[in-house]
C-alpha cells in the first residue's frame, strides 16, 4: 500500500515537473496535455487521473512556483538578523524570483489570465504575502513602523512589488534593472520607518 501511494506520488511530481516546462517554456495556451503526457511517459488517461483537466494541472505547478517564491523569501530574509535588512531582503527576493525564466511566465503572466484575478491574489496571500504581512507585524509590535494599518501596508508593498516584477521582466538587462530596484524599494520602506 505504502509502495502505491510513493509511486503515484512521484507520478504526479513528474507530471508536475514536465508541465513546469511546458508552461515555461510554450505558455498555458501553447501547451497540449497530449504532449505533456507523452514528455512524462504517462497516458492522456493518467493525467486526467490525477488532474481534472489543464487548468487543475496549471493551478498545482503555480502553487509549487509560488511556494518556491516564498521559500526563497523566507531564507534570503534569514541571512539578516536586523528586521529592517530582512525586510529589504525578503522584497528584493520576491522581485528576483518571480522575474526568473522558470518562475516568470507561469506566476506573472498565465496565472492571472488563466486562474483569474481573485484565485491568483488568494494564492499570493497564502505565501508571499503572508510573510510580508508577518514580517510587518513582527516590526510593528517592535515599534519599527510609523503608525498605520499592517494590512494597508502589506497591500500596498505587496502591489507596489508585483508591478515591479511585471516591469523588470519586460527589461532586456533586468539584472541591472534590479540592481536599481533595490535603491527604490529600500527608499520605499524607508518611508515607513519610525525614525
Amino acid at each position: 500500500m505504502r509502495k502505491n501511494k510513493e509511486e503515484t506520488n512521484e507520478t504526479i511530481d513528474r507530471l508536475i515537473d514536465v508541465a513546469r516546462v511546458f508552461f515555461t517554456k510554450h505558455g498555458y495556451a501553447d501547451s497540449a496535455l497530449e504532449d505533456i503526457a507523452a514528455e512524462a511517459e504517462l497516458t492522456r488517461g493518467a493525467l486526467y487521473h490525477h488532474f481534472k483537466n489543464k487548468k487543475g494541472l496549471f493551478h498545482v505547478v503555480l502553487e509549487r512556483v509560488q511556494k518556491e517564491v516564498a521559500e526563497r523569501i523566507e531564507s534570503e530574509a534569514a541571512k539578516s538578523e536586523d528586521v529592517w535588512e530582512q525586510l529589504l531582503l525578503g522584497c528584493l527576493a520576491f522581485v528576483a524570483a518571480a522575474v526568473e525564466p522558470q518562475n516568470k511566465r507561469i506566476m506573472l503572466v498565465d496565472g492571472p489570465a488563466v486562474l483569474g484575478w481573485e484565485t491568483w491574489r488568494t494564492m499570493d496571500q497564502h505565501n508571499s504575502m503572508r510573510l510580508l504581512r508577518g514580517q510587518l507585524q513582527i516590526m510593528e509590535k517592535q515599534g519599527c513602523l510609523k503608525q498605520g494599518s499592517i494590512e494597508a501596508m502589506t497591500h500596498c508593498l505587496s502591489g507596489a512589488l508585483n508591478e515591479l516584477a511585471l516591469w523588470i521582466a519586460q527589461m532586456p538587462d533586468f539584472e541591472q534593472t534590479l540592481v536599481d530596484t533595490r535603491i527604490i524599494i529600500s527608499n520605499m520602506l524607508n518611508g515607513f520607518k519610525l525614525s
